[in-house]
């Protein structure tokens, strides 16, 4: 027997609510699991995949799910506040993946070796500086007098859409990193396929967010 729209709109915002609570999940687990894994200290490159996962799998995906109307953790709260703490997550994350991807470099450079050399490598240049121009960006939501031409709908629209561009680039350079050689030997089977399975769910969550508030609503306007 087929679903009522009503009965339908309610099964769909129960699947959003659920893939929102396990985007949560992944967002902090993931990181933690890199943790174990890294041993943080224990030599200059443990550091970089710790600061890396921090930066892209927990607090950017929580800057962005701030925005979700089912799962955000500040769903009580005001846009102002909601908008505040968005900032500063993802100017926390960004300062997270500058530092580690300072850490990298400079430790290629100890050991002789090249870098920005292999796709992971590129891809994770391009996120970072890619991150940096958005947060730049961002700027102008907060002050949008600045842009007098803009409207602020459409400063949102075009900040919410090149915002998922660089979450996504993120996601893939998670991916790829998890392809490198340090990963491999230490995780493997069933683990390794669980672990890319990790920033794929957050990006698919994030990408119906995004579509649903943004893209979806911009269609229908027409």
């Amino acid at each position: 027997m087929a679903l009522t729209a009503e009965a339908e709109s309610r099964l769909y915002r129960s699947l959003r609510a659920a893939a929102g609570a396990a985007a949560h999940l992944v967002a902090l687990g993931f990181p933690t699991a890199v943790a174990v894994l890294a041993r943080p200290g224990s030599s200059l490159f443990s550091w970089h995949p710790l600061l890396m996962a921090l930066a892209f799998s927990f607090l950017m995906t929580e800057a962005l799910l701030i925005f979700s109307p089912e799962t955000s953790l500040l769903h009580s709260f005001s846009r102002k506040v909601k908008v505040r703490a968005h900032w500063a997550l993802q100017l926390l994350a960004l300062l997270c993946a500058l530092l580690g991807l300072g850490i990298i470099t400079y430790n290629k450079h100890l050991n002789g070796k090249a870098h920005f050399v292999t796709w992971h490598g590129l891809t994770g240049l391009l996120t970072v500086l890619y991150a940096s121009g958005q947060c730049a960006g961002g700027v102008l939501l907060l002050y949008p007098k600045l842009m007098k031409n803009w409207t602020l709908a459409k400063l949102r629209l075009y900040h919410a859409t090149s915002g998922l561009v660089g979450y996504l680039l993120g996601c893939a350079s998670l991916m790829l990193g998890m392809c490198s050689l340090w990963f491999t030997a230490s995780v493997t089977s069933v683990s390794w396929y669980l672990a890319m399975l990790c920033p794929l769910l957050t990006s698919l969550v994030i990408m119906n967010q995004v579509s649903n508030a943004y893209l979806y609503r911009k269609r229908s306007q027409h």
